[in-house]
């Protein structure tokens, strides 16, 4: 495999857990940080937004790991898919637990 195949991978996985929070947030109404708040990730957004925000995320991390070569089967880049999403899981819930008071 090609290094370029693990770095796809890596950061679709870190775009399908940015998805996660903006997209639940956004189903359900409640308003949360965007990178187009006012000041960015700080500002609360609209939930359409957030919605608008996840599905973009969702695209942009599903193209990664189809370019990426993406597959179960494939241990070595589901591992790394799976890194990158803890990542950003573990530094989501830090950023967002101390801008929510959580």
């Amino acid at each position: 495999m090609a290094w370029y195949q693990y770095v796809l991978c890596f950061f679709g996985g870190a775009s399908m857990a940015n998805f996660v929070p903006h997209f639940v947030r956004g189903i359900t109404g409640t308003k949360f940080p965007t990178p187009f708040a006012k000041p960015p990730g700080r500002g609360m957004s609209p939930a359409t937004l957030n919605v608008l925000w996840a599905l973009v995320n969702l695209v942009v991390g599903f193209l990664l790991l189809q370019y990426g070569g993406f597959s179960v089967l494939v241990w070595p880049l589901l591992v790394t898919t799976f890194a990158g999403f803890a990542l950003m899981a573990f530094m989501l819930s830090r950023m967002f637990s101390q801008r929510l008071g959580g």
